[in-house]
C-alpha cells in the first residue's frame, strides 16, 4: 500500500461510527483482507491434495475431484443469496457468520471419515466463503469513506496472492503432514480473525426498525437449480465418455436455461427480489458484468490451464509447470497495486484498454514456440506474467465500475462479480477439458484453444466503451 493511500485511510481514522471507538481503517482493512486471503487460499489448495485423498480414504480421483467441484457448486449457488442476506441484516453480521461457518466447517472437512463427508462439508463450506467477499465490501463502502475506491481496488492484490500460496502451502503440507492440515490451517487463521473483527470492524449503521419485506425464496430456489444444473452439464464435458448430444447433458442444459428464464421472468415482476435486474443487464451493470466473465473468469481459466500445458507440449514437471502461475500472481499483484494508486487520474477506460490488450497478446505468445534464447520454461513464464499484469491492470477498474454506479448495493454487486468471475472460469475450463479429450496431440490442441481465446480478447475490447467513466473518489 502506497505512502498516499495510507495517509488518506489514516486521515479519517478519527471520525466515530455510531458512537463506537474511532474506525482503524488501515487495521479494519487487514483484519478483513486476511479473511479474503483465507479464503482464496482454501480456493487452491485442495487440488494439491486430491492423489493423496485418493489413497488415504479408499475412493477414486474423480470422487477425490468432487472435493472441489462441490465447493465450486456451493460457492456459486450461495453467492446471490449471501450479498442479499448482507444487505438485509447488516454486512458485519453476515461477515462473522460467514467466517464463523467457514472455520467450524474447516474443522470438520479435517476430521471427515470418508469422501462423502468429505463433500457435504466442503458445501457448507464453501456457503461459509461465499459470504465473505459481499459482506466485506459492503463493510468496506460504507465505513471508509473516500478511501473506499481504493480499500476495493487493493482487494485485486489479495487474491493472486492466495491462489499463488494456496498450492505452496497444499503441497508443503501433504508432504510433511497429511492432508487434514490443509483444512486445519483455517481453524487458527478463523479464530484470530473473528477475535480481532469482533473487537475493531464497526458495527452495522442503523436500519429501518419496521418490518422486513420476506425473502425472495422462489428466485432463490430458481437461480439456485439454474445454476447447479448448468455446472453439473457443464462438469459432464470432462468425462471421457461425454459429449454434447448426450441425454444427461441436454438434460441438465434445458433444465438450467428453462430455469433461469423463469428466474429473469420472475425477478421483473416482484417488488423485492434476490437481484435486482438492472444489477444484471441495466445501463452501465450489463457491460460490467460481460467484461468480468470475459477478461476475469475466462483468463482465470485459461492461466489454470497453463501447468497442463506446459506438461503436454513441452513436457515439463509437475513443480516446473506448478511454479508458473507464480509470475502470473506476482504481476497481477504489482499491476493492481499500482492501478490503485493512479485510478482517480486515469478513470475505468484506460486501463481497461491496456490491460486487456496485454492479456491477450499474453495469451497468443502461448501459441507461439519459443524464440531464440528463450528455454520453454522462461517462454511460459513470460506469456503468464503479461497475462497477470494485464489482469492485475483491469481488476480496480472492473470492482469500482459496478459499485460506482449503485454503492448502496455493494454486497450483491460484489456477489455477481464473483459469480461472473467464477462462472466464466469454470466454463472455460470445462469447454477445454472436453476439447483435449482423447485428442491425438493435446499440446497442439490447447495451443489452438489459446489462440481463440486470444480473439476473443480482442473482438470483445469494444464493450469497453460501453463501462461508465469515472475519475475521482466515488
Amino acid at each position: 500500500m502506497s505512502d498516499n493511500t495510507q495517509e488518506e485511510i489514516k486521515s479519517q481514522t478519527t471520525v466515530p461510527v455510531n458512537g463506537q471507538k474511532p474506525l482503524r481503517k488501515v487495521l479494519v482493512f487487514t483484519i478483513v483482507s486476511s479473511a479474503l486471503l483465507m479464503m482464496t487460499i482454501d480456493g487452491t489448495i485442495v487440488a494439491t491434495a486430491l492423489h493423496t485423498l485418493q489413497q488415504e480414504l479408499d475412493t477414486t480421483i474423480n470422487w477425490a475431484g468432487w472435493t472441489i467441484t462441490a465447493y465450486s457448486f456451493g460457492f456459486l449457488v450461495m453467492l446471490p443469496i449471501t450479498g442479499k442476506l448482507s444487505k438485509r441484516y447488516g454486512h458485519r453480521k453476515m461477515y462473522l457468520i460467514s467466517v464463523t461457518i467457514f472455520t467450524v466447517a474447516s474443522l470438520l472437512c479435517g476430521l471427515s471419515a470418508n469422501i462423502y463427508q468429505l463433500i457435504a462439508l466442503r458445501v457448507v463450506q464453501a456457503a461459509g466463503s461465499a459470504g465473505i467477499t459481499p459482506s466485506v465490501t459492503g463493510i468496506i463502502v460504507d465505513h471508509f469513506g473516500k478511501a473506499r475506491d481504493r480499500a476495493v481496488s487493493l482487494f485485486g492484490s489479495v487474491f493472486p496472492i492466495g491462489a499463488m500460496i494456496g498450492p505452496i502451502f497444499g503441497g508443503f503440507f501433504v508432504t510433511y503432514w497429511t492432508w487434514r492440515e490443509i483444512f486445519f490451517v483455517n481453524i487458527p487463521i478463523g479464530f484470530i480473525v473473528i477475535i480481532l473483527s469482533l473487537i475493531y470492524v464497526p458495527k452495522d449503521h442503523e436500519v429501518n426498525t419496521r418490518e422486513k419485506p420476506p425473502l425472495d425464496f422462489k428466485g432463490i430456489l430458481l437461480i439456485g437449480i439454474g445454476v447447479l444444473s448448468g455446472m453439473f452439464a457443464v462438469s459432464l464435458l470432462a468425462e471421457k465418455t461425454a459429449h454434447v448430444f448426450s441425454v444427461p447433458f441436454l438434460s441438465l442444459i434445458a433444465l438450467s436455461m428453462l430455469s433461469l428464464a423463469f428466474f429473469f421472468r420472475h425477478i421483473a415482476c416482484v417488488s423485492n427480489p434476490i437481484i435486482a435486474p438492472r444489477l444484471i443487464h441495466g445501463k452501465g451493470f450489463g457491460a460490467v458484468n460481460i467484461i468480468n466473465v470475459l477478461y476475469g473468469g475466462i483468463a482465470q481459466g485459461t492461466v489454470v490451464l497453463v501447468p497442463l500445458y506446459a506438461t503436454n507440449r513441452y513436457g515439463l514437471d509437475a513443480l516446473d509447470s506448478g511454479t508458473l502461475l507464480v509470475a502470473q500472481a506476482i504481476a497481477a499483484v504489482i499491476m493492481s497495486t499500482t492501478m490503485t494508486m493512479i485510478l482517480r487520474r486515469s478513470g475505468y477506460r484506460p486501463p481497461l484498454y491496456a490491460g486487456t490488450i496485454t492479456m491477450a497478446i499474453g495469451i497468443a505468445l502461448l501459441v507461439l514456440p519459443p524464440p531464440s534464447g528463450f528455454t520453454p520454461y522462461g517462454w511460459l513464464a513470460f506469456s503468464t506474467f503479461l497475462i497477470g499484469a494485464g489482469a492485475g491492470a483491469i481488476n480496480p477498474s472492473c470492482r469500482n465500475a459496478g459499485l460506482q454506479l449503485a454503492p448502496e448495493q455493494a454486497s450483491t454487486i460484489a456477489a455477481l462479480r464473483s459469480m461472473s468471475l467464477k462462472i466464466g472460469a469454470i466454463l472455460t475450463v470445462a469447454i477445454a477439458t472436453a476439447i483435449l479429450t482423447g485428442a491425438p496431440n493435446p499440446g497442439e490442441v490447447q495451443a489452438q484453444i489459446y489462440l481463440a481465446a486470444s480473439i476473443i480478447f480482442i473482438l470483445a475490447i469494444p464493450l469497453i466503451r460501453r463501462i461508465p467513466e469515472h475519475h475521482g473518489s466515488w
